[in-house]
């Protein structure tokens, strides 16, 4: 088994265009691979990432249009048309202390995670950037994100009780520890092979699914010798 560590921000828009890609790595690899999503705060301050630095080009308006565009690429995902222009979340803090919440009370830490147990973490960080996209929700309200629980996920109290005792805090500051040390620079970013190798930005499938294989390939038991 391998393990890969993904980091994305959950309003950044191409990691809602990629989250097809995470499907399909689970699907094509299963439990031959580990993978680990983490949270970075690309949109912590949205008022400053766009009101101010798209001033000049339409503020929230343009970047709502920027993502309609940015979408219109994939066949795969929806857009609404409040995203950016009248649902503007103050920023990505609180769907990611949420989800670290979520993530602890599923049992997932950094070193033991099931393969059902990310699986069904997966299902609801995608729920919660569909949430945004697809249906124009707030995702930096609490009660919004409360909503988004099923019955299989952890309950309300429990997110509330991690996310009041710090502890969700604690697990997020570990996120970005550990995209410091790897030298992470975006979202969404793949490393491999314990930092050695990154993959960064609206990377092709293909791609991400070669260097998976070449590095269980080199992990079998007679893999030939790596060379490149």
């Amino acid at each position: 088994m391998i393990t890969i560590d993904y980091f994305s921000d959950v309003l950044c828009v191409w990691a809602y265009g990629g989250q097809i890609r995470l499907d399909e790595l689970r699907s094509r690899f299963g439990e031959q691979m580990c993978l680990r999503e983490h949270f970075m705060p690309l949109f912590a301050d949205t008022q400053v990432k766009i009101g101010e630095g798209w001033k000049d080009r339409g503020g929230y308006a343009g970047f709502g249009q920027h993502a309609i565009e940015v979408c219109q690429q994939w066949s795969h995902v929806q857009v609404h048309p409040d995203v950016w222009t009248t649902c503007r979340p103050a920023g990505c803090t609180n769907a990611h202390l949420f989800l670290r919440a979520a993530a602890a009370l599923m049992g997932i830490d950094r070193e033991h995670n099931s393969a059902e147990a990310t699986t069904h973490f997966h299902h609801l960080v995608s729920r919660v950037r569909e949430a945004f996209f697809a249906q124009g929700k707030d995702i930096a309200q609490m009660d919004v994100l409360l909503q988004l629980l099923t019955a299989e996920d952890p309950s309300p109290e429990g997110i509330r009780e991690s996310i009041d005792s710090g502890a969700a805090a604690a697990a997020l500051h570990r996120d970005a520890e550990l995209a410091t040390q790897f030298g992470v620079r975006g979202s969404p970013t793949y490393v491999f092979n314990e930092g050695r190798q990154i993959l960064y930005g609206n990377v092709g499938y293909r791609i991400i699914e070669a260097n998976i294989a070449e590095l269980l390939s080199n992990r079998a038991p007679a893999a030939e010798a790596s060379w490149c």
